[in-house]
Protein backbone atom coordinates (compact mmCIF):
# COMPACT_ATOMS: atom_id res chain seq x y z
CA UNK A 1 0.00 0.00 0.00
CA UNK A 2 1.38 3.58 -0.92
CA UNK A 3 2.38 5.76 1.67
CA UNK A 4 -0.41 8.46 0.80
CA UNK A 5 -2.97 5.83 0.44
CA UNK A 6 -2.20 4.39 4.06
CA UNK A 7 -2.41 8.09 6.18
CA UNK A 8 -5.72 8.59 3.86
CA UNK A 9 -7.19 5.69 4.77
CA UNK A 10 -5.89 6.75 8.84
CA UNK A 11 -7.45 10.28 8.30
CA UNK A 12 -10.66 9.24 7.11
CA UNK A 13 -11.18 6.39 9.42
CA UNK A 14 -10.83 9.12 12.55
CA UNK A 15 -15.02 10.53 12.45
CA UNK A 16 -13.81 14.05 12.45
CA UNK A 17 -17.03 16.17 12.15
CA UNK A 18 -16.68 19.64 12.50
CA UNK A 19 -15.54 21.01 14.13
CA UNK A 20 -13.92 17.60 16.21
CA UNK A 21 -10.60 17.03 14.99
CA UNK A 22 -9.94 13.77 16.53
CA UNK A 23 -6.63 13.65 16.39
CA UNK A 24 -5.72 13.89 12.60
CA UNK A 25 -3.19 16.94 13.27
CA UNK A 26 -1.85 15.20 16.17
CA UNK A 27 -1.03 12.25 14.04
CA UNK A 28 0.12 14.78 10.57
CA UNK A 29 2.48 16.78 13.12
CA UNK A 30 4.37 13.92 14.27
CA UNK A 31 5.00 12.85 10.56
CA UNK A 32 6.41 16.39 9.72
CA UNK A 33 8.50 16.85 12.74
CA UNK A 34 10.03 13.95 11.68
CA UNK A 35 10.65 15.42 8.57
CA UNK A 36 12.27 18.57 10.10
CA UNK A 37 9.31 20.77 10.23
CA UNK A 38 8.34 22.84 13.19
CA UNK A 39 4.48 22.46 14.39
CA UNK A 40 2.41 25.06 16.11
CA UNK A 41 -1.09 23.93 17.38
CA UNK A 42 -2.99 26.70 17.91
CA UNK A 43 -6.37 25.77 19.65
CA UNK A 44 -8.73 28.46 19.78
CA UNK A 45 -11.99 28.09 21.00
CA UNK A 46 -13.04 24.30 19.91
CA UNK A 47 -11.51 24.30 16.94
CA UNK A 48 -7.46 22.88 16.66
CA UNK A 49 -5.44 24.70 13.73
CA UNK A 50 -1.63 23.28 12.82
CA UNK A 51 0.53 25.48 11.17
CA UNK A 52 3.89 23.69 10.72
CA UNK A 53 6.80 25.04 8.48
CA UNK A 54 10.56 23.78 7.21
CA UNK A 55 12.97 26.37 5.95
CA UNK A 56 12.92 30.25 6.36
CA UNK A 57 15.25 32.95 6.02
CA UNK A 58 15.15 34.66 2.67
CA UNK A 59 12.66 33.65 -0.05
CA UNK A 60 9.36 33.21 -0.71
CA UNK A 61 6.34 31.26 1.67
CA UNK A 62 4.22 28.52 0.08
CA UNK A 63 1.46 27.38 2.66
CA UNK A 64 -0.45 24.34 1.41
CA UNK A 65 -3.70 24.66 2.78
CA UNK A 66 -6.39 22.35 3.67
CA UNK A 67 -8.94 20.83 6.57
CA UNK A 68 -9.34 17.49 8.39
CA UNK A 69 -12.95 18.05 9.46
CA UNK A 70 -15.83 16.79 7.34
CA UNK A 71 -19.13 17.40 6.50
CA UNK A 72 -21.31 14.56 8.79
CA UNK A 73 -21.96 11.71 6.50
CA UNK A 74 -25.93 11.43 7.43
CA UNK A 75 -27.96 7.87 7.65
CA UNK A 76 -25.08 5.46 7.35
CA UNK A 77 -27.55 2.69 6.40
CA UNK A 78 -27.83 5.05 3.02
CA UNK A 79 -24.01 4.03 2.64
CA UNK A 80 -22.70 0.95 0.69
CA UNK A 81 -20.01 0.54 3.54
CA UNK A 82 -19.45 2.39 6.42
CA UNK A 83 -18.16 6.02 6.11
CA UNK A 84 -15.69 5.79 8.53
CA UNK A 85 -14.24 2.39 7.45
CA UNK A 86 -12.26 3.64 4.35
CA UNK A 87 -12.53 0.63 2.11
CA UNK A 88 -11.17 0.18 -1.56
CA UNK A 89 -13.71 -1.29 -4.27
CA UNK A 90 -12.75 -1.45 -7.95
CA UNK A 91 -9.57 1.02 -7.37
CA UNK A 92 -11.65 3.80 -5.61
CA UNK A 93 -11.49 4.43 -2.05
CA UNK A 94 -14.88 5.44 -0.29
CA UNK A 95 -14.92 6.93 2.66
CA UNK A 96 -16.50 10.64 4.02
CA UNK A 97 -13.56 12.71 3.49
CA UNK A 98 -12.09 10.76 0.88
CA UNK A 99 -12.01 14.06 -1.27
CA UNK A 100 -13.13 16.59 0.57
CA UNK A 101 -10.36 16.92 1.48
CA UNK A 102 -8.43 14.06 3.79
CA UNK A 103 -7.20 12.81 0.24
CA UNK A 104 -5.63 15.67 -0.54
CA UNK A 105 -4.67 16.55 3.23
CA UNK A 106 -2.50 12.99 2.77
CA UNK A 107 -0.94 14.27 -0.12
CA UNK A 108 -0.03 17.59 0.92
CA UNK A 109 2.10 15.81 3.96
CA UNK A 110 3.50 12.82 1.73
CA UNK A 111 4.80 15.76 -1.16
CA UNK A 112 5.86 17.76 1.95
CA UNK A 113 8.62 14.99 3.28
CA UNK A 114 9.80 14.10 0.34
CA UNK A 115 10.39 17.96 -0.69
CA UNK A 116 12.12 18.23 2.78
CA UNK A 117 14.16 15.56 2.29
CA UNK A 118 15.33 16.00 -1.16
CA UNK A 119 16.16 19.61 -0.98
CA UNK A 120 16.74 20.18 2.63
CA UNK A 121 18.67 23.50 1.81
CA UNK A 122 15.67 25.00 -0.47
CA UNK A 123 15.10 28.53 -0.60
CA UNK A 124 12.49 30.52 0.92
CA UNK A 125 9.77 28.88 3.55
CA UNK A 126 7.17 25.59 2.90
CA UNK A 127 4.35 25.36 5.47
CA UNK A 128 1.43 23.52 5.97
CA UNK A 129 -2.27 25.36 7.91
CA UNK A 130 -4.75 22.95 8.65
CA UNK A 131 -7.80 23.51 9.89
CA UNK A 132 -10.83 21.99 12.03
CA UNK A 133 -13.55 24.51 11.16
CA UNK A 134 -13.55 24.65 7.41
CA UNK A 135 -17.22 23.05 7.27
CA UNK A 136 -19.07 24.37 10.12
CA UNK A 137 -19.09 27.71 10.92
CA UNK A 138 -14.96 28.95 10.04
CA UNK A 139 -14.79 31.29 12.67
CA UNK A 140 -11.94 29.99 15.23
CA UNK A 141 -10.23 28.31 11.99
CA UNK A 142 -8.61 30.11 9.27
CA UNK A 143 -10.32 32.74 9.59
CA UNK A 144 -8.70 33.76 13.26
CA UNK A 145 -5.35 32.27 12.44
CA UNK A 146 -5.20 34.87 9.64
CA UNK A 147 -5.55 37.67 12.25
CA UNK A 148 -3.45 36.42 14.33
CA UNK A 149 -0.82 36.32 11.36
CA UNK A 150 -1.55 39.62 10.65
CA UNK A 151 -0.85 40.83 14.05
CA UNK A 152 2.37 38.95 14.16
CA UNK A 153 3.59 40.31 10.69
CA UNK A 154 3.43 36.58 8.94
CA UNK A 155 4.17 36.79 5.54
CA UNK A 156 2.74 34.59 2.61
CA UNK A 157 3.27 34.50 -0.55
CA UNK A 158 1.80 31.44 -2.14
CA UNK A 159 -0.79 29.35 -1.57
CA UNK A 160 -2.20 26.14 -2.91
CA UNK A 161 -5.36 25.11 -1.14
CA UNK A 162 -6.73 21.27 -1.67
CA UNK A 163 -9.87 21.72 -2.54
CA UNK A 164 -11.20 18.83 -4.91
CA UNK A 165 -11.50 21.39 -7.90
CA UNK A 166 -11.30 18.87 -10.55
CA UNK A 167 -14.00 18.29 -12.78
CA UNK A 168 -13.82 14.61 -14.50
CA UNK A 169 -9.99 13.97 -14.03
CA UNK A 170 -7.22 14.77 -12.00
CA UNK A 171 -5.89 18.30 -13.51
CA UNK A 172 -8.26 19.51 -15.26
CA UNK A 173 -9.32 22.84 -14.07
CA UNK A 174 -7.16 25.35 -12.17
CA UNK A 175 -9.10 27.61 -9.49
CA UNK A 176 -7.67 31.14 -9.37
CA UNK A 177 -10.09 32.84 -7.57
CA UNK A 178 -13.98 32.38 -5.58
CA UNK A 179 -16.78 34.93 -5.46
CA UNK A 180 -17.94 36.27 -2.25
CA UNK A 181 -20.56 35.14 -0.22
CA UNK A 182 -23.08 37.51 1.79
CA UNK A 183 -26.15 35.82 3.37
CA UNK A 184 -28.93 38.18 4.70
CA UNK A 185 -32.02 37.22 7.11
CA UNK A 186 -34.87 40.09 6.57
CA UNK A 187 -38.04 40.58 8.44
CA UNK A 188 -40.75 42.67 7.19
CA UNK A 189 -43.32 43.43 9.38
CA UNK A 190 -47.15 43.83 9.16
CA UNK A 191 -50.13 43.89 11.18
CA UNK A 192 -51.78 40.18 11.81
CA UNK A 193 -55.85 39.92 11.03
CA UNK A 194 -58.05 38.10 9.35
CA UNK A 195 -58.02 37.21 5.71
CA UNK A 196 -61.60 38.37 5.45
CA UNK A 197 -60.69 41.99 6.62
CA UNK A 198 -57.58 42.87 4.58
CA UNK A 199 -58.44 46.38 5.43
CA UNK A 200 -57.84 46.01 9.26
CA UNK A 201 -54.62 44.21 8.63
CA UNK A 202 -51.02 44.72 6.81
CA UNK A 203 -50.21 41.44 4.81
CA UNK A 204 -46.22 41.72 5.05
CA UNK A 205 -46.16 38.73 2.21
CA UNK A 206 -48.44 41.62 -0.04
CA UNK A 207 -46.04 44.31 0.86
CA UNK A 208 -42.88 42.76 0.63
CA UNK A 209 -43.54 41.04 -2.81
CA UNK A 210 -42.07 43.95 -5.23
CA UNK A 211 -39.18 44.58 -3.34
CA UNK A 212 -38.04 41.05 -3.53
CA UNK A 213 -38.75 40.88 -7.01
CA UNK A 214 -36.63 43.46 -7.83
CA UNK A 215 -33.81 42.30 -5.59
CA UNK A 216 -34.16 39.21 -7.43
CA UNK A 217 -34.42 40.63 -11.13
CA UNK A 218 -32.06 42.81 -10.74
CA UNK A 219 -28.87 42.74 -12.76
CA UNK A 220 -25.87 43.49 -10.71
CA UNK A 221 -22.89 43.21 -13.16
CA UNK A 222 -21.60 42.04 -16.21
CA UNK A 223 -19.17 39.60 -14.74
CA UNK A 224 -15.47 40.29 -13.83
CA UNK A 225 -12.64 38.90 -15.95
CA UNK A 226 -13.07 35.48 -15.38
CA UNK A 227 -15.67 35.47 -13.09
CA UNK A 228 -20.17 35.43 -13.60
CA UNK A 229 -21.96 38.22 -13.19
CA UNK A 230 -22.75 38.49 -9.83
CA UNK A 231 -26.57 37.12 -8.59
CA UNK A 232 -28.86 37.01 -5.34
CA UNK A 233 -30.76 34.04 -4.74
CA UNK A 234 -33.74 33.92 -2.01
CA UNK A 235 -33.07 30.18 -0.27
CA UNK A 236 -36.29 30.71 1.84
CA UNK A 237 -39.54 32.32 2.73
CA UNK A 238 -41.38 31.81 5.83
CA UNK A 239 -44.81 33.44 7.48
CA UNK A 240 -47.90 33.08 8.51
CA UNK A 241 -49.33 30.91 11.43
CA UNK A 242 -50.48 27.64 9.35
CA UNK A 243 -54.31 29.09 9.16
CA UNK A 244 -55.43 30.15 5.96
CA UNK A 245 -57.59 32.35 7.55
CA UNK A 246 -54.83 34.05 9.05
CA UNK A 247 -52.73 37.21 7.52
CA UNK A 248 -49.24 36.92 9.10
CA UNK A 249 -47.71 39.73 11.01
CA UNK A 250 -44.46 39.08 9.61
CA UNK A 251 -42.30 37.87 7.13
CA UNK A 252 -38.88 36.37 7.10
CA UNK A 253 -36.72 35.84 4.23
CA UNK A 254 -33.11 34.33 3.65
CA UNK A 255 -31.25 35.13 0.66
CA UNK A 256 -27.39 35.22 -0.59
CA UNK A 257 -24.83 37.15 -2.70
CA UNK A 258 -22.34 35.88 -4.72
CA UNK A 259 -20.19 38.43 -5.84
CA UNK A 260 -17.20 39.82 -8.02
CA UNK A 261 -14.69 42.15 -7.20
CA UNK A 262 -16.72 44.44 -8.45
CA UNK A 263 -18.31 44.91 -5.59
CA UNK A 264 -17.73 44.55 -1.58
CA UNK A 265 -19.87 43.70 1.19
CA UNK A 266 -20.12 46.97 2.22
CA UNK A 267 -21.31 48.01 -1.08
CA UNK A 268 -23.90 45.24 -1.79
CA UNK A 269 -25.14 45.77 2.09
CA UNK A 270 -25.96 49.78 0.88
CA UNK A 271 -27.37 48.58 -2.24
CA UNK A 272 -29.46 45.60 -0.99
CA UNK A 273 -30.99 48.09 1.76
CA UNK A 274 -31.71 51.26 -0.89
CA UNK A 275 -33.94 49.26 -2.33
CA UNK A 276 -35.97 47.82 0.73
CA UNK A 277 -36.19 51.69 1.95
CA UNK A 278 -37.42 52.72 -1.26
CA UNK A 279 -40.58 50.34 -0.94
CA UNK A 280 -41.06 51.40 2.48
CA UNK A 281 -40.70 48.18 4.32
CA UNK A 282 -41.23 48.36 7.74
CA UNK A 283 -38.00 45.68 7.90
CA UNK A 284 -35.01 44.68 9.28
CA UNK A 285 -31.83 43.11 7.75
CA UNK A 286 -29.24 40.94 9.82
CA UNK A 287 -26.13 40.29 7.41
CA UNK A 288 -23.56 37.58 7.81
CA UNK A 289 -20.41 38.30 5.40
CA UNK A 290 -18.74 34.48 4.78
CA UNK A 291 -15.57 35.89 2.72
CA UNK A 292 -14.89 38.88 0.31
CA UNK A 293 -14.02 37.57 -3.14
CA UNK A 294 -10.40 37.27 -4.21
CA UNK A 295 -9.06 36.90 -7.74
CA UNK A 296 -5.31 35.52 -8.43
CA UNK A 297 -3.91 37.34 -11.68
CA UNK A 298 -1.10 36.21 -13.78
CA UNK A 299 2.32 35.33 -12.27
CA UNK A 300 4.60 32.45 -11.11
CA UNK A 301 2.17 30.85 -9.03
CA UNK A 302 -0.20 30.72 -11.57
CA UNK A 303 1.65 29.96 -14.23
CA UNK A 304 3.93 27.55 -12.16
CA UNK A 305 0.29 25.77 -11.74
CA UNK A 306 -1.19 25.58 -15.15
CA UNK A 307 2.17 23.91 -16.78
CA UNK A 308 2.15 21.34 -13.75
CA UNK A 309 -1.32 20.68 -14.40
CA UNK A 310 -0.69 20.34 -18.17
CA UNK A 311 1.71 17.90 -17.64
CA UNK A 312 -0.78 15.76 -15.33
CA UNK A 313 -3.73 16.02 -16.92
CA UNK A 314 -2.36 15.86 -20.76
CA UNK A 315 -3.60 19.27 -21.66
CA UNK A 316 -3.82 22.68 -20.55
CA UNK A 317 -6.62 22.49 -17.62
CA UNK A 318 -9.22 25.44 -17.68
CA UNK A 319 -8.81 28.40 -15.14
CA UNK A 320 -12.44 28.89 -13.32
CA UNK A 321 -13.39 31.11 -10.11
CA UNK A 322 -16.28 29.03 -9.97
CA UNK A 323 -17.81 27.09 -6.97
CA UNK A 324 -18.99 27.83 -3.34
CA UNK A 325 -16.03 29.53 -1.30
CA UNK A 326 -13.10 28.19 0.96
CA UNK A 327 -10.75 29.12 3.43
CA UNK A 328 -8.23 30.81 0.81
CA UNK A 329 -10.71 33.73 0.90
CA UNK A 330 -8.88 34.39 4.30
CA UNK A 331 -5.47 33.79 3.41
CA UNK A 332 -5.65 36.16 0.16
CA UNK A 333 -6.24 39.38 1.95
CA UNK A 334 -2.86 38.55 3.53
CA UNK A 335 -1.61 39.51 -0.12
CA UNK A 336 -1.21 36.03 -0.96
CA UNK A 337 -1.54 34.55 -4.44
CA UNK A 338 -3.88 31.57 -4.21
CA UNK A 339 -4.81 28.77 -6.59
CA UNK A 340 -7.00 25.65 -5.34
CA UNK A 341 -5.79 22.57 -6.83
CA UNK A 342 -7.47 18.85 -5.57
CA UNK A 343 -9.07 16.08 -6.65
CA UNK A 344 -12.61 15.31 -8.51
CA UNK A 345 -15.04 16.97 -7.03
CA UNK A 346 -18.40 14.86 -8.25
CA UNK A 347 -19.04 13.04 -4.92
CA UNK A 348 -18.03 15.94 -2.06
CA UNK A 349 -20.61 15.80 0.49
CA UNK A 350 -22.50 13.08 -1.02
CA UNK A 351 -23.07 9.22 -0.09
CA UNK A 352 -20.62 6.90 -0.94
CA UNK A 353 -18.17 10.23 -1.18
CA UNK A 354 -15.00 8.59 -2.84
CA UNK A 355 -11.65 9.46 -4.58
CA UNK A 356 -10.00 7.07 -7.28
CA UNK A 357 -6.76 5.60 -6.07
CA UNK A 358 -4.39 6.12 -8.88
CA UNK A 359 -5.42 9.70 -8.95
CA UNK A 360 -4.53 10.12 -4.81
CA UNK A 361 -1.69 8.31 -5.20
CA UNK A 362 -0.85 11.30 -8.51
CA UNK A 363 -1.45 13.76 -5.75
CA UNK A 364 1.76 13.57 -4.22
CA UNK A 365 3.84 13.87 -7.36
CA UNK A 366 1.87 16.64 -8.82
CA UNK A 367 1.83 19.17 -5.55
CA UNK A 368 5.30 18.10 -5.05
CA UNK A 369 6.59 19.45 -8.76
CA UNK A 370 4.58 22.70 -8.51
CA UNK A 371 6.51 23.13 -4.71
CA UNK A 372 10.04 22.09 -6.79
CA UNK A 373 9.16 24.32 -9.15
CA UNK A 374 8.87 27.46 -6.93
CA UNK A 375 11.19 26.63 -3.85
CA UNK A 376 13.62 24.59 -5.26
Amino acid sequence: MSDVLELARELISRASVTPDDVGCQALIASRLQAADFACEHLRLGKVDNLWATHGGGDGPTLVLLGHTDVVPPGPREAWTSDPFEPTIRDGVLYGRGAADMKGSVAAFVVAAERFAALHPSHRGRLALLLTSDEEGDAIDGVRRVADLFRERGERIDWCITGEPSSKTKLGDLLRVGRRGSLSATLTVRGLQGHVAYPDKARNPIHLALKALDELASKRWDDGYESFPPTSLQISNIHAGTGANNVIPGELQVLFNLRYNPHWDAGRLIEACTAILDAHGLDHELRWHRSGEPFFTPEGELRASAREVLARFAGEPPEESTGGGTSDARFIAPLGAHCVEIGPVNASIHKVDEHVRVADLEALPELYLALIERLLA
